[in-house]
């Protein structure tokens, strides 16, 4: 039955959780659970949907409490260990990215961050059974956590199915344990059981998949998320305007479903060669390798993990079929875990948070919201930047030249696209003009931070003698 094309995307323990949510939510209106009650809108359906994100969260403040007892202080004395614990507790309790999104735009992003980031947590507590857990029923709340999984699944095989390493970091291979192995793979098997298996069941696998994966969605949103593709299809528009500027191109010919229609749907590029989705599913993988690889030849314990996730995470990002620009989140949170702790990876959040939450400025679209969207992007970008530097004062700056430059660009622009282009005669024959310039100019930045963040990871040496597990 299609009654509505809203929260049919999403794995089966999300429906299991918005059904939990519902015996709740008919004390506040009965008439937001009436599924044919599309667009439906009440002041007690808004009061019920936003205490709702709110009582969730408490899972995520949790995960954060948890993340900060991960941080190291066995070199340092207490003062200095409680400050990174206290910066990090803001930058993820704060984080602007995510406030938007969940409490402004509305999502429940919270408690699932909430799930990961324990996850994460339970790794570096050395509690790998709990961590794997934790995951595998993420990712039947939501399959976008797909991205991360190569981490997981090379992190646990490499440092807890093989309890022992040799002095020089490498393999012992003889240490390999078939029992832990099984126990991985029970829990993963249990998970999806519980999940999925009512749909086995009913023979209705193919359905819940096609809802899953909709790649007749196109290659990008209807706003592009700031990544590679949205630089490829800016570099398409430009050469196609040109060619028919110069009578290269016949008008006729060019493809009607265009990348600027603001439509979610399939189109072909006009000069370019136009993307599939098994080509960026093979773009992906080349991406994600080199990290993988680095996890389990260069093991650095749960810190090379947490590197590994990220570059998962921002190689998918960047590579991925119909990206939305609100995955940027999966790489910033546990960024904000390594930002802490080494100065390289302090000038690496800032850039990829502050590109990655202005990129987000467009799911805020409203006169009202305007004000709000800068005044919180500003109290959180200057705290974040001011209590890094704070951290990493006896070291070199943060930012070089180019990078400062790059992100005072960021202020201009916004001028440009909310107080100058909607008042010029191009705003109504361009009117995605805006849109364009925000994706482009946000995905230099990120593209920026996700090869500097390789750089550091390949550059960095193994741990050359590691505990046993």
């Amino acid at each position: 039955m299609a009654t509505s094309e809203w929260t049919l995307d999403y794995p089966p323990f999300f429906a299991w959780f918005e059904y939990a949510l519902s015996h709740v939510a008919k004390y506040f209106d009965q008439e937001m659970l009436n599924v044919r009650n599309l667009n439906y809108s009440s002041p007690r359906t808004l009061l019920f949907q936003r205490f709702s994100v709110i009582f969730t969260d408490a899972l995520f403040v949790y995960a954060v409490h948890e993340c900060c007892k991960c941080i190291d202080g066995k070199k340092a004395g207490k003062e200095l260990t409680e400050k990174p614990k206290f910066i990090l507790s803001v930058l993820l309790l704060w984080n602007f990215g995510l406030l938007i999104v969940d409490h402004i735009h509305f999502q429940y992003n919270g408690f699932l961050s909430g799930l990961m980031l324990l996850s994460i947590a339970r790794f570096f507590q050395k509690r790998h059974m709990e961590g794997a857990f934790l995951f595998a029923v993420l990712l039947h709340f939501k399959h976008i956590y797909l991205y991360i999984a190569p981490a997981y699944g090379v992190y646990l095989l490499r440092s807890y199915c093989f309890t022992a390493n040799k002095p020089d970091g490498s393999i012992r291979w003889n240490s390999f344990s078939f029992v832990r192995l099984i126990s991985l793979g029970l829990i993963v098997f249990l998970v999806s059981a519980v999940s999925l298996g009512p749909f086995l069941a009913l023979n209705q696998l193919p359905q819940v998949f096609s809802r899953l994966f909709p790649f007749k969605r196109g290659l990008c949103h209807a706003y592009w998320a700031p990544n590679f593709w949205a630089l490829y299809s800016a570099l398409d528009k430009v050469l196609s305007v040109i060619g028919l500027e110069l009578k290269l191109l016949d008008p006729n010919k060019i493809p009607k479903a265009s990348m600027t229609s603001g439509l979610v749907q399939q189109f072909q590029h006009t000069v370019l060669p136009s993307v599939t989705p098994l080509a960026t599913f093979i773009c992906t993988l080349i991406a994600v390798l080199p990290s993988v690889f680095c996890l389990w030849f260069k093991p650095q314990g749960p810190r090379g993990f947490l590197r590994c996730l990220i570059l998962c995470a921002l190689s998918s990002f960047m590579f991925g079929w119909h990206v939305h620009e609100k995955a940027i989140l999966l790489a910033v949170l546990p960024m904000s875990l390594l930002s802490v702790g080494k100065a390289v990876d302090a000038s690496i959040f800032l850039i990829l948070t502050t590109t990655g939450h202005y990129s987000l400025f467009p799911l805020l679209f409203t006169a009202a919201e305007l004000p709000i969207k800068i005044l919180l992007m500003l109290l959180f970008t200057i705290y974040s930047i001011s209590s890094l530097k704070t951290l990493f004062r006896k070291e070199k700056p943060l930012f070089n030249w180019m990078e400062t430059f790059y992100l005072l660009g960021l202020g201009p622009l916004e001028v440009f696209c909310e107080f100058v282009f909607p008042f010029t005669s191009w705003n109504l024959k361009y009117p995605f003009i805006p849109l364009l310039l925000t994706s482009v100019y946000c995905a230099v930045g990120i593209t920026y931070a996700w090869f500097k963040l390789y750089v550091s990871v390949l550059t960095d040496p193994p741990v050359g003698k590691t505990k046993k597990q």
